[in-house]
């Protein structure tokens, strides 16, 4: 790109492109597109009808630190600090993972649960909240219902209250440090979880962009990956209002370990949902009394 003067949209989109290329990205298009827009403030679309329109020498710089950052691996949504989910836009933090489009699948199979009473007062309890994502998503779609994110983590619950502010839902979202049910009380008609159900064993395996850049108590779930589902499943029931769900999102190959954690805990699997690619992903559980 030439040094006299400035670059435009174009030009480097096409530069990230080219060095995403070149460093072995699985879809350089697509996360040139994602990160140049990002930094540069520009939609997919703009990013097209823009192409010609020159950029200032800060925005450059950060667009080619932004790329240096992604080819030493670092995920393109961490280095833009947000990602949308749900139709929402949520603000990441190093004790947040990603809202990722699979979990999404879990905010669809508890609406479809609920279909009926999606007017009702409704309390949710998010467990493990990181950035409120999928307690929000159920917000959005609830109007009457209010919700609360547990977490572990101070930094994460600050960031899942500023989603929430974010987003419109600040005044029906609350939050409470907890190790799942330690410091919770009340009942609540709905609990949800993405728990950490990754065996300890397999962390060093993971990708490097999950590795060394998602919080690790958010993906370890011990000796076996069913820990949290134990805890969840062993004390959910004094939380719960009378047929009151649970829905828990799960690893490919945890589904009938995980229904059974369940139904030895007295609950009964109402609905089941396969990901994307096919894969058991979420589990619905109601009391089996």
């Amino acid at each position: 790109m030439p040094d006299d003067q400035p670059s435009t949209v174009g030009e480097l989109l096409a530069h990230a492109r080219a060095r995403f290329l070149a460093g072995g990205l699985e879809d350089p298009a697509a996360e040139a597109r994602i990160l140049t827009g990002g930094i540069l403030g520009l939609t997919p679309t703009e990013l097209i009808t823009r192409a010609d329109r020159p950029v200032g020498v800060e925005r450059e710089a950060r667009l080619h630190e932004a790329v240096r950052r992604r080819l030493d691996g670092e995920p393109v949504y961490r280095i833009l600090g947000r990602r949308s989910f749900y139709g929402l836009e949520f603000n990441l933090s190093p004790a947040t993972l990603e809202p990722r489009p699979d979990t999404e699948i879990l905010v669809d199979a508890v609406l479809k649960e609920l279909k009926g009473r999606e007017t009702e007062a409704l309390r949710i309890a998010d467990l493990g909240t990181g950035t409120g994502a999928i307690c929000l998503a159920l917000l959005a779609h609830l109007p009457n219902a209010i919700g609360t994110g547990v977490d572990l983590s101070d930094e994460a619950l600050v960031t899942a209250a500023g989603n929430a502010t974010l987003n419109g839902l600040g005044e029906r979202f609350s939050c409470v440090r907890s190790n799942w049910f330690e410091n919770i009380s009340g009942r609540y008609d709905v609990i949800v979880s993405n728990p950490p159900y990754i065996r300890s064993e397999e962390i060093p395996k993971l990708d490097r962009e999950v590795r060394d850049h998602d919080p690790l108590i958010a993906l370890d779930g011990g000796e076996d990956g069913l820990e949290a589902y134990r805890q969840i499943a062993g004390g959910a029931k004094e939380f719960l209002v009378a047929n009151g769900l649970v829905a828990v999102e799960t690893g490919y190959d945890q589904r009938r370990d995980v229904e059974g954690i369940f139904v030895g805990n007295g609950f009964r699997l109402v609905r089941q949902v396969k990901d994307y690619a096919g894969n058991d992903r979420v589990q619905i559980f109601r009391n089996a009394s």
